[in-house]
């Protein structure tokens, strides 16, 4: 199977957000399933080059079987270092030539930060407006063009314009299951109960409640893994009282090292309308490792952890939690009970299962 991936940014394996996560592991498991892949990726000028090998490769009879694309999360035409769309249509002509010639296109749409009224607050007026202007642009680009519009839930299609709701699909984060040792009862452990969170610390990530509830928690360690950047710009917002909770900065290996050593992953974040229907990388990450995970209620997380039965999903509330971690610790046997859950959700989820269902949808 030929194949054309398509991604208006350099590739980056290190990379450590999300937004850059997961176009390699997109990219990845399309090649290890045996596709043989053709790649747009890199600014406009090393696009505009490897659109037009491509474009030639198709008029001399070579076919592709679909082209799938990842966004960014800046609008296309605007994603070169100094954000000047010298090039605004080189992506639409591409894609409109790949319609024309019976290629069939799915391109995963990230966020809509923009679509709400917090965005545009640091920028100027007239950027902000660019962008808009910009990212408007892309949906009618997606309309004209594609088979499908992937999305990380389908609900977030619920607040996109312009677009046929009839081509949404849903196409959350994968994982990667690492090789790990069996699992091992907590009753077996005389230890602490060992909670973990990777990832943003902000606005749109407020762990107030869990802060508070383990500090009231001799018996619970919490470990915050975030970028140091963030954690200065809130750290007043969250005085560590208690000497069982951590704020480490690590990525890559020694953050899983971290994640394989705890026993209740955490996305016990404050509900906000956004994640309603966001699907966070961690959740997937989280499950990939196998561990139990503590979600909040009113979020698209925690209805998928409630809906699989892999972890607990309570209201966002001190006095819950601190509830939540009594019961655990007086009967560690919950944290078992939910295990066999995990294994036979895990397959499902995999970035191998994300590429399976984007060739399906392609090819049928």
């Amino acid at each position: 199977m030929k194949i054309i991936f398509h991604h208006p940014l350099p590739l980056n394996p290190n990379a450590a957000s999300a937004s850059g996560i997961r176009p390699v592991k997109m990219l990845e498991a399309f090649q290890e399933l045996g596709c043989e892949v053709e790649i747009i990726a890199g600014y406009s000028p090393e696009r505009r080059r490897q659109i037009a090998r491509i474009k030639k490769n198709i008029k001399n009879g070579l076919n592709y079987d679909f082209m799938y694309a990842e966004s960014s999360t800046a609008p296309t035409t605007l994603t070169d270092p100094h954000h000047l769309p010298l090039h605004p249509l080189l992506d639409y002509f591409f894609f409109r030539f790949c319609k024309n010639n019976g290629i069939p296109i799915g391109l995963f749409y990230r966020d809509i930060y923009w679509l709400f009224e917090d965005y545009g607050k640091n920028l100027n007026p007239l950027k902000a407006i660019a962008a808009k202007v910009a990212y408007h642009f892309d949906l009618r680009v997606y309309k004209q063009t594609l088979s499908w519009l992937y999305l990380p839930s389908l609900k977030m299609g619920e607040y996109i314009p312009i677009i046929n709701p009839c081509m949404f699909k849903a196409l959350p984060p994968g994982h990667v299951s690492p090789k790990l040792n069996n699992f091992i009862s907590l009753q077996l452990q005389n230890r602490p109960l060992k909670l973990f969170y990777v990832g943003g610390i902000s606005s749109y990530y407020q762990l107030h409640k869990l802060f508070d509830a383990v500090q009231k928690q001799p018996k619970v360690e919490l470990t915050i893994c975030t970028r140091e950047a963030e954690w200065r710009a809130v750290m007043h917002e969250y005085p560590q009282t208690s000497s069982n909770i951590k704020i480490i900065h690590l990525s890559g290996l020694a953050m899983q090292t971290e994640l394989r050593n705890c026993d209740v992953a955490v996305l016990f974040v404050k509900p906000q309308e956004y994640r309603e229907f966001a699907a966070p990388l961690k959740l997937y990450e989280y499950l990939g490792y196998q561990k139990p995970i503590l979600a909040s209620e009113g979020t698209l997380a925690g209805d998928f952890v409630r809906h699989h039965g892999i972890g607990w999903t309570i209201p966002y509330d001190c006095d819950a939690v601190t509830r939540f971690f009594s019961e655990l610790l007086t009967t560690p046997d919950l944290i078992e009970s939910v295990h066999h859950n995990i294994q036979k959700t895990t397959p499902q989820h995999s970035w191998h299962a994300r590429a399976e269902q984007v060739i399906k949808d392609l090819t049928q």
